[in-house]
């Protein structure tokens, strides 16, 4: 999909981006110039052009282990990405179309990896290694892939595939890392409207799909992060980022964040799996300057004192957040606490590979509860799920988007694909947003997860910012919960502070002294955890699941 054209200008509201005669709103940065798409072009191709331009390649790090230490600058990046494409290329047999199934914690080897299938044109499908081997296999099923990649621990749930699995914490993956080819890498033409990446998500429809992100997205996506890469840094633009990715990088969060800011230079540093300890000796060690989060981490951050003291933090200076929009008192205690941070946030999808709208500026991030603004090249609608009537500026309604990053469509799955994106390519989120006056969107709810309580539309998040905000819980999760007389109540699901002996009536009070009778929680449970995905977007539809099965059990 190209890039999408402000036009005309003069019908476009200069101060929020919207266009009253096509009732669409655009962003107010300029479109991003991206390359011709009749060039053959791949992820690894164009970024590693980019790379040409850094000014020391031999020193510079690219990426780094959390744990060990152990660095690969970007010369050696590229150099181990040529040597195990030739010998996948040469040895192995893995030609352009064909997909990889990689099943791995997040490693400084899987990045090497990435950059290797895309220069082959062949599809990276990375999945949780915490799936279940029928998970896996209804993945594998829906993918048909040639090969897998996965680790010692991993590799068991994997069925045989064409090509034997190789296992990354290997001695052998390492040498087809660095040893030198005995055969040349024969060059690949891969179309920038090939499919470079598969990655899961449930969509609209709740089951899980297939996501089909080509090269082209990709490319945009780096060129997009390009532009706004000073939009929201108080660092000097010749100061090379140093990015901590703690989400995983088989969710398109981490997954974006390792393709993108190694295309952009800066080091990026790696670990296997979420520790908060671990987390912030790696900041303190490594001069993070960029930290990767999902919101359960910042509240863990401002809850937490006994893991957060003594550590130095100074190098930090931004925090991403994405997956939820953080409650007002986080935001207010984490700047407390840290007030050389800033916390941006965003909206994106794993169909549009992130970055849909973000804060961008000082101005932005003194807004509490927006997710910024539509990131160059994107245009939205905000469309009435009842009357399909397009909205104007602060009027809620359901989220279409259209932009040079959204997916090509669902694996095998046309109807869900038609189901979700028009004939013109407008996208449906199924989230409800507004636009204010300034072009900030504000994200209310996912629309099939709003609670109707006689006849009103209650936003569970909303009840989650009141929850949270009490001193005695950790966590808290809210979902609809059947109801003969109001359809459904707002049931809550609360993690408690370790020794707190807080009870239900306590908390119904809490919140109910602080919103709409509408809006008040009717039942309670006490939980030792929320579960959420690797996102960090809550799961309910696990804990209407629980609650359901509890009450059954007292019948």
């Amino acid at each position: 999909m190209s890039a999408v054209e402000v036009n005309p200008k003069s019908s476009i509201d200069v101060n929020n981006g919207y266009c009253a005669k096509t009732k669409t709103y655009h962003s107010l940065m300029p479109n991003t110039a991206l390359p011709p798409e009749s060039v053959p072009l791949s992820v690894t191709d164009y970024t590693f052009s980019l790379l040409k331009n850094l000014p020391s390649p031999e020193s510079s790090t690219a990426l780094i282990d959390a744990d060990t230490g152990y660095r690969i600058s970007f010369s050696e990046l590229i150099r181990r990405s040529r040597n195990l494409a030739a010998y996948l290329q040469n040895k192995i047999g893995l030609v352009n179309g064909e997909t990889a199934f990689i099943l791995s914690p997040n490693s400084i080897y899987t990045t090497v990896l990435h950059f290797s299938l895309f220069s082959l044109g062949v599809i990276i499908s990375p999945s949780n290694p915490a799936n279940t081997e029928s998970e896996i296999a209804h993945q594998i099923n829906l993918i048909k892939p040639a090969i897998a990649f996965a680790t010692k621990t991993t590799s068991s749930k994997i069925p045989p595939l064409r090509h034997s699995t190789i296992l990354l914490d290997s001695s052998d993956f390492h040498s087809m890392m660095t040893s030198e080819s005995i055969t040349e890498l024969k060059s690949v033409s891969v179309s920038q409207s090939d499919v470079a990446a598969i990655l899961y998500s449930s969509g609209t429809t709740g089951k899980t799909k297939g996501v089909k992100l080509t090269h082209r997205n990709w490319i945009a996506a780096i060129q997009i992060a390009k532009s706004l890469s000073t939009a929201s840094a108080p660092a000097p633009a010749e100061e090379k980022p140093v990015v901590f990715c703690v989400v995983p990088c088989f969710h398109v969060y981490g997954f974006a964040f390792s393709v993108v800011y190694i295309a952009l230079g800066g080091s990026v540093v790696l670990m296997d799996r979420f520790d908060m300890g671990r987390m912030m000796r790696g900041i303190e060690r490594f001069g993070v300057t960029l930290l990767a989060v999902a919101p359960p981490v910042i509240i863990n951050m401002v809850k937490n004192d006994e893991v957060m003291d003594g550590y130095d933090l100074s190098s930090l200076k931004i925090v991403v957040s994405g997956g939820a929009v953080l409650p007002k008192w986080n935001i207010e205690k984490f700047a407390n606490r840290f007030p050389h941070v800033q916390i941006v946030q965003g909206y994106g999808l794993t169909e549009s590979i992130g970055g849909v709208s973000r804060q961008m500026g000082p101005e932005d991030l003194k807004v509490i509860g927006t997710v910024g603004r539509l990131c160059p090249n994107w245009v939205a609608k905000v469309v009435d799920p009842e009357t399909g009537v397009s909205l104007p500026p602060l009027k809620q309604g359901e989220l279409w988007i259209k932009g040079p990053t959204l997916m090509q469509g669902y694996v095998g799955d046309d109807e869900a694909t038609s189901a979700s994106m028009d004939l013109e390519g407008w996208y449906r989120t199924g989230d409800l947003v507004y636009f204010d006056n300034k072009g900030l969107v504000f994200f209310v709810e996912r629309l099939k997860e709003l609670i109707k309580y006689k006849g009103y539309q209650v936003a569970p998040a909303d009840l989650e910012h009141v929850l949270q905000s009490h001193p005695d819980v950790v966590e808290a999760a809210v979902i609809p919960f059947p109801d003969e007389e109001a359809g459904q109540i707002p049931m809550a699901f609360v993690v408690r502070r370790r020794e707190s002996t807080i009870d239900e009536a306590e908390i119904k009070d809490f919140v109910a002294r602080q919103v709409a009778p509408y809006k008040k929680i009717r039942r309670v449970s006490f939980i030792d955890s929320i579960p959420r995905n690797a996102a960090g977007k809550v799961l309910r539809k696990e804990l209407i699941k629980l609650a359901q099965k509890n009450v059954s059990s007292k019948l």
